[in-house]
């Protein structure tokens, strides 16, 4: 029987009931905990300069109100970084590849700023919606297309992040693929494709922190648009 190639996005179940709650939960537990004692070990000193140093970039535009979200963009950050990651592992299952979990992450992380922008400030908020010096006879038709431009930006945040991981895990199964079938006919070409696939791999584990960041970078964009 044949497997289609996209089988590996479906969700996994035992029993009926989905382990897609499991693969969620599963990044938290790998987290190392900071001990008690003065000095760290090296794991948690990088961890700790990496989330020090993300988040002083993340933060380095926004006013002191947008400060309050540090914690919860740099947790989403290395989230999603650690999801990433461990899909491109063997016979594992990546909940970002489901167009469902990340609009249910972008939809209301986006929404949560267009209110606290409409609550702080709802002038320069609407004012948005039409750019400076536009003729009169075209305010109407710009309006409509900011508007619609507004709404699409969390459409765009999930697909982009699901598009490029999909993408991704679908080129590394072809190729390999291609290297198991060429191996026995032509073992020159299957090494070479093999050559071509740990290529391939190096780059996917690049998009996998990539596509995280660029998903935290555009809610913050959008934050300081607000606040």
């Amino acid at each position: 029987m044949m497997v289609s190639f996209f089988d590996q996005f479906a969700s996994p179940s035992f029993l009926g009931v989905p382990l897609i709650a499991v693969a969620i939960a599963l990044p938290w537990v790998l987290f190392p905990t900071p001990p008690s004692r003065w000095v760290n070990n090296r794991l948690i000193t990088v961890q700790t300069w990496f989330i020090n140093r993300f988040t002083n970039q993340l933060m380095m535009p926004l006013n002191v109100g947008g400060h309050k979200w540090a914690l919860l963009l740099a947790s989403l950050m290395m989230f999603l970084i650690t999801i990433n990651m461990l899909g491109l592992l063997p016979y594992t299952f990546t909940p970002t590849t489901q167009l469902s979990l990340n609009m249910g992450l972008a939809v209301p992380l986006w929404l949560a700023t267009v209110i606290i922008g409409m609550r702080n400030q709802p002038t320069v908020a609407l004012g948005h919606l039409l750019p400076e010096g536009t003729p009169i006879p075209l305010i109407p038709v710009l309006i409509i297309i900011e508007t619609i431009s507004l709404f699409i930006r969390p459409l765009a945040l999930g697909v982009r992040l699901t598009a490029n991981l999909t993408a991704g895990h679908l080129l590394i199964q072809l190729i390999a693929t291609a290297v198991f079938v060429l191996l026995p006919m032509m073992p020159t070409v299957a090494i070479l494709t093999a050559a071509v696939l740990f290529l391939l791999t190096l780059l996917e584990v690049a998009v996998a922190m990539i596509q995280a960041y660029v998903f935290v970078l555009l809610l913050s964009l959008y934050l300081q648009e607000n606040v």
